[in-house]
């Protein structure tokens, strides 16, 4: 990624925007990957059997 110092030459205000937000973005603290799902795919529990009650 690009610095504020040096942008394209060609660039529009909106292209110039995005980058930055894009720069912003990137700089922020990721959040943890892997939730429940994962979990139950990692131990090999069959999918639904966590959640009786989300059967029909």
């Amino acid at each position: 990624m690009t610095n504020d110092t040096n942008p394209p030459a060609n660039e529009t205000p909106i292209q110039r925007a995005f980058r930055q937000k894009q720069e912003a973005l990137a700089k922020r603290e990721k959040a943890p990957r892997g939730g429940a799902f994962q979990r139950e795919q990692n131990k090999r529990i069959e999918a639904g059997k966590s959640r009786p009650w989300m059967t029909k």
